[in-house]
């Protein structure tokens, strides 16, 4: 059996995401900080083997150790990294940010992606035609108001999608990008610290993409021929243009 490892998976795209490659028929590694969450989630997923273990991406040991832990049927037979996990903190022009808050996008958005990413790969390698796929955002596309350090950390992860498609040519190993606009998930809640006012008001006036679309999404790339890759796809809401621009009712 091909398994698809996928990091953030205890909710929002990460889970939708689990779902919709269970369906194509993969087993698969679920990897998120909260076990319980993982927990709920594996006992819904009755189709294929679910391996979980509890995983911070920012620490770069525990990545090692979860990944060179892996039962052996697993390690042999990986065919999909998605390097899901990531998060914004805060939002304001950067003289009045706090250096945690930087710290924590870092560390999450391109180290995390970096550790997991360097982890995975010599799995991948096993296999011609097997598949890289980092959520990015649109604000790895375009910078908007507010958004200074995480529109940078996203611009990294679009930068080391292109890095990594030149690294990994010569194995035929595929890599995508996936830029979403707004989207209903647990992202403003983190963005806001807590705030479920504001957090929910980012959502006012207009239908925004919801995870279930960015998981189709990921079927869609990872269920192409193996002479098809499909590099990179920006996905945005309807009523959405551009990084900061939206129609609302």
């Amino acid at each position: 059996m091909k398994y698809a490892i996928i990091t953030g998976a205890s909710s929002g795209f990460g889970a939708a995401i689990a779902k919709e490659l269970q369906e194509l028929g993969y087993g698969l590694v679920l990897l998120a900080r909260r076990i319980d969450r993982l927990e709920e989630l594996q006992k819904k997923l009755s189709q294929t083997p679910v391996y979980i273990a509890q995983l911070d991406v920012c620490q770069e040991e525990q990545v090692k150790n979860v990944i060179s832990n892996l039962p052996r049927e697993i390690a042999e037979n990986c065919f999909i990294l998605v390097n899901n996990a990531g998060l914004a903190v805060g939002r304001g022009p950067l003289d009045t940010g706090l250096s945690e808050d930087w710290n924590r996008m870092l560390d999450t958005n391109v180290k995390g992606l970096l550790y997991m990413s360097h982890a995975v790969i010599p799995l991948l390698k096993k296999h011609p035609y097997s598949h890289l796929i980092n959520i990015s955002s649109i604000a790895g596309k375009e910078v908007y108001a507010g958004g200074n350090v995480y529109c940078a950390s996203k611009h990294a992860v679009d930068a080391l999608s292109k890095a990594l498609r030149i690294d990994l040519l010569p194995h035929q190993i595929k890599v995508s990008n996936i830029a979403p606009g707004a989207a209903e998930t647990e992202f403003s809640l983190v963005r806001f610290k807590g705030d479920a006012q504001t957090a929910a008001s980012v959502y006012d006036g207009f239908a925004a993409l919801q995870a279930i679309d960015i998981a189709q999404t990921v079927a869609f790339i990872v269920s192409r021929p193996a002479h098809v890759s499909i590099a990179d796809v920006t996905i945005m809401p309807t009523a959405q243009a551009n990084g900061s621009l939206f129609h609302k009712k």
